[in-house]
């Protein structure tokens, strides 16, 4: 049961990187794709009927772990309070950009929503990076499953590390790539005309950012925690997470459109089932003693409780899809350029 339920939450904080990226990335790039206000407008109508509830999973993802695994809650609650607030202040923000833009017609109080909006995007990208990056490395647990981290100490990825060194920044970087190239490849789909062109455009140059990148994590995530090499080794059929995750990558140089598009999320999402197996049955480890850190087993609910939240959780979740699958079905195709906010489709 408990493998079943670290395997939900693996799949829901996927769907969640995978549906809420685009936005993040389209966010981060629409200062410098979109060059009018009218654009800038396309943009947040191209999101805008989905952006809010593409982050319903990530409180959901939060809701299970705190269900599931109370005692990984607990001890990543705490001990990454500083940064968690940061991303709370974020969301916040971004989602005030995003609904204040269009209800001022200011000039100036336009520009200034508009770099919130694209601040705040940027920086999520960095964070989420930052905080996969430190799941993966480990933090300094102790013997009742707490730890504390600085901010940074000396950018090493050793027992003394904080929160940045040079491996999470490495991580942090290449999120911010993919996500930019899975933002980059909405727009283009989404819209048309110089819009269209220029998203394009931005979408082939960030694509070797994100093959240089994805090799790079790749070396030093092997390097960084010895677990996912012994994860690979003794279950090789999880080699098709990696594999997914490598034709993702290639289908996304030479598809166009929502094919390139649907190739971004294989990828992404083949990325993070391959951290999720090779953790496994790691939630949290240690960087210091590997007998120190959080499993499925140490905190985990009682099974009894997982059995019951199962039969709650299955059609919860059949809701929940199918509400999305409606959403993205009625807002399908491309939007038209939005010259005022009256013209707004959401």
């Amino acid at each position: 049961m408990e493998t079943l339920w670290f395997a939900i939450v693996a799949v829901m904080i996927t769907v969640y990187v995978v549906l809420d990226g685009f936005d993040l990335g389209a966010g981060a790039l629409h200062l410098w794709l979109a060059r009018t206000d009218a654009e800038r407008r396309t943009v947040l109508a191209s999101i805008g009927p989905v952006w809010d509830g593409n982050e319903v999973w990530l409180l959901a993802a939060g809701g299970t772990l705190y269900f599931a695994f109370p005692v990984l809650y607990a001890s990543s609650f705490s001990g990454f309070y500083l940064p968690l607030m940061m991303v709370l202040w974020l969301l916040i923000l971004r989602g005030m950009a995003i609904e204040f833009r269009n209800h001022l017609s200011s000039p100036q109080w336009g520009a200034f929503w508009d770099s919130v909006f694209c601040a705040g995007s940027l920086l999520l990208a960095i964070f989420f990076g930052a905080a996969l990056g430190n799941v993966v490395r480990g933090v300094p647990l102790d013997a009742a499953g707490s730890f504390f981290l600085p901010l940074w100490t000396d950018f090493t990825p050793g027992r003394a590390a904080g929160i940045l060194d040079w491996y999470t920044v490495l991580i942090a970087v290449a999120a911010l790539l993919t996500l930019a190239h899975h933002g980059a490849l909405w727009i283009a789909m989404k819209t048309e005309g110089a819009l269209e062109h220029r998203a394009k455009r931005a979408a082939a140059w960030l694509w070797w950012g994100v093959l240089g990148a994805g090799a790079a994590i790749t070396w030093a995530s092997f390097r960084v925690q010895p677990h996912l090499a012994e994860s690979f080794r003794m279950r090789p059929w999880g080699y098709l997470f990696p594999a997914l995750a490598v034709a993702g990558l290639l289908s996304m140089k030479f598809f166009k459109g929502g094919a390139a598009f649907g190739a971004s999320c294989s990828f992404i999402g083949g990325m993070l089932t391959s951290a999720a197996f090779g953790l496994y049955p790691y939630v949290l480890p240690s960087n210091g003693d590997p007998a120190l850190s959080l499993t499925i087993e140490n905190t985990a609910a009682s099974a009894y409780g997982l059995g019951v939240g199962l039969v709650w959780f299955v059609p919860g979740i059949v809701l929940a899809g199918a509400y999305f699958v409606y959403t993205y079905r009625s807002f399908a195709g491309k939007v038209p350029v939005v010259d005022a906010p009256s013209q707004r489709r959401y």
